[in-house]
């Protein structure tokens, strides 16, 4: 998930370098109220509805219950700092397995879960490679100038095709399924965010896993909470509007459907989005506070 700020004033790049000096970053890189759009790449709608390919992730599970940690506050956090070096050439492995594998000739759900695992696994790889940092939007790999975090670089090649973590958002998984719950399942690492899953994604356990992702996030302060006559909500849910619905009242339409009863009626008395809300601090064991 990545997010970009107005260009209505570009410095020239000298100035912007000793204005980064002097101010933090959480003050120069607030999130925007748009996201990249969904566009297709016809290239990954090959798929073989009869396929009975499996796609392994059980390394992906070992790694997520060693240093996935379940807090108090209901934020899954990643222990970042204790991940081993086996661990973490068993998580490189894990990924160029990923990259070997033929996902033209999976089945849909089969790809579904084989994207959702690779761009989780890939995050956390990519946090692993510059921790520490306070924010995954602090590793600006990205190409361009005003690009932020490292969404935009070519992090791995699949079936032969260099692709980045947005590439597997916006022109992969986003057009190709239609589905708002990608958003719940795709995470960046970040407190804000879904939460990453304890478990691996699965074609046999797709629907069950993303209904109970959008409801895990709903029914948390993160996605909605009380804010005067009305509702603040996650910033996800302006970013991405056209996936919820096209307008707020599609989103409060999409917030009813995974709510819990109680808030599901506070929703249809007090329909009104008050603000929207983000917290892009690292989602590290180590921001945990009992």
């Amino acid at each position: 998930m990545s997010a970009t700020g107005p260009a209505e004033f570009r410095p020239r790049p000298i100035a912007r370098r000793a204005i980064l000096l002097l101010i933090p970053w959480w003050l120069v890189a607030g999130p925007a109220d748009a996201a990249p759009d969904a566009q297709p790449w016809p290239r990954w709608e090959r798929h073989r509805a009869d396929s009975e390919i499996r796609v392994d992730h059980g390394v992906w599970d070992t790694l997520l219950t060693r240093y996935l940690h379940v807090a108090g506050d209901g934020i899954h956090r990643f222990d970042y700092a204790a991940v081993s070096a086996d661990d973490r050439a068993a998580l490189a492995g894990y990924l160029r397995d990923l990259a070997g594998h033929p996902v033209s000739e999976l089945a849909r759900p089969e790809q579904m879960a084989f994207w959702i695992n690779l761009y989780n696994a890939q995050t956390v790889a990519v946090v692993l490679d510059h921790y520490p940092v306070e924010s995954i939007r602090q590793i600006d790999i990205s190409p361009g100038w005003f690009s932020d975090g490292p969404w935009g670089k070519p992090l791995l090649a699949v079936e032969g095709v260099a692709l980045s973590l947005d590439d597997i958002e916006h022109r992969i998984l986003r057009p190709g399924w239609r589905d708002p719950r990608v958003h719940y399942a795709l995470n960046c690492a970040s407190l804000g965010c879904p939460n990453l899953g304890s478990e691996a994604y699965r074609a046999a356990d797709l629907e069950s896993q993303l209904d109970a992702a959008a409801r895990a996030y709903v029914n948390h302060p993160r996605g909605v909470a009380p804010d005067g006559g009305g509702w603040r909500v996650s910033r996800i849910y302006k970013w991405f509007v056209e996936d919820f619905g096209g307008n707020e009242a599609g989103v409060v339409t999409h917030l009813r459907r995974y709510a819990a009863p109680p808030l599901a009626r506070a929703l249809e008395r007090r329909p009104a989005i008050e603000s929207y809300a983000y917290d892009w601090a690292l989602n590290d064991v180590a921001t945990d506070t009992p």
